[in-house]
């Protein structure tokens, strides 16, 4: 199929090459007036806002992180489609952890499970690449996509990874549960909430809801609950942070503890994204006023 033909021609292409195909693609569609532009901009516009209330932001700087988001995104796909290839001891070689490994090796000695909390940030697959190196695979989930083909092909291009992925579905609380139960490491991107189910927080100076997951499991199995993120650099390389594990403790219902859980990941995120908002793959539409419509092409005559 085509796809698994790409894949394999971005896996055998010099990595330089697959970079370049993929940044000039990436300056197409940042080019464009689309509705992805439109999001990456006004995401920008709120992270912006919120690190410094009161003063508007720097239109100019928008823009440039919204073009800048788009050639990350690339990156991320290309890194992505060429990680199953990738020779592990290179995948060791290009990574480094900043700070918090300790506590994800603690978390694990404990036999209880770990949670990591994660934002669409740089390549967190290549992050749990390396983890299954150092002898803690992850289990995540992902929404089925379409044919179902192209979901079975990319559920096997993790597995190679030593990622398990398992569907979006009903089943999926159960099954990660029991991975947990029995001493696993869980990894779930919550800064987008893709169901629309999630709990009430306040994300960069406004109110949305963000996946209640990573709080609701931590909670229910007594796994350690941790933050993480894989920025994508310097160069060639990857860089990880780990936070210090949040206080899961059980202080009132099972919907005030998971609210108050979920609100420290959302600030903790805030934190990790700030540090490089154009490694932020954040397009579609994450807050209530999101759903306006964007306003009119301005020209640029």
């Amino acid at each position: 199929m085509a796809y698994r033909g790409l894949g394999a021609a971005i896996q055998h292409a010099p990595e330089a090459l697959a970079g370049g195909v993929a940044a000039a693609v990436a300056q197409v569609m940042a080019a464009s007036n689309g509705t992805k532009r439109h999001m990456a901009e006004l995401h920008m516009r709120r992270l912006l806002a919120s690190s410094s209330p009161g003063t508007a932001p720097d239109e100019k700087l928008v823009r440039r992180l919204g073009r800048q988001a788009f050639r990350e995104y690339a990156r991320y796909w290309v890194d992505g489609a060429r990680l199953a290839a990738v020779d592990p001891i290179d995948v060791c070689r290009r990574m480094t952890v900043e700070s918090g490994f300790e506590h994800l090796q603690r978390g694990m000695a404990e036999g209880k499970g770990v949670v990591l909390a994660l934002p669409h940030v740089g390549s967190w697959e290549w992050g749990g690449s390396f983890l299954n190196q150092q002898g803690y695979p992850m289990t995540s989930v992902a929404e089925r996509l379409e044919p179902p083909a192209l979901f079975e092909w990319f559920v096997g291009q993790r597995r190679r990874m030593g990622l398990t992925v398992i569907p979006l579905d009903n089943h999926a609380s159960s099954r990660l549960l029991r991975t947990l139960r029995e001493g696993g490491l869980v990894g779930l991107l919550c800064d987008r909430d893709i169901l629309g189910n999630g709990v009430e927080v306040r994300f960069f100076g406004e109110r949305t809801t963000l996946p209640a997951g990573p709080a609701t499991l931590a909670l229910r199995s007594g796994a350690t609950l941790l933050a993480a993120v894989v920025y994508s650099g310097p160069g060639r390389h990857h860089t990880a942070v780990i936070s210090a594990p949040f206080d899961t403790r059980r202080l009132g219902t099972l919907r005030a503890d998971v609210t108050r859980v979920t609100q420290a990941v959302a600030c903790r995120l805030e934190e990790y994204i700030r540090r490089a908002p154009e490694q932020w793959h954040m397009f579609q539409p994450n807050w209530p006023s999101d759903q306006t419509p964007p306003a009119a092409p301005r020209s640029s005559r």
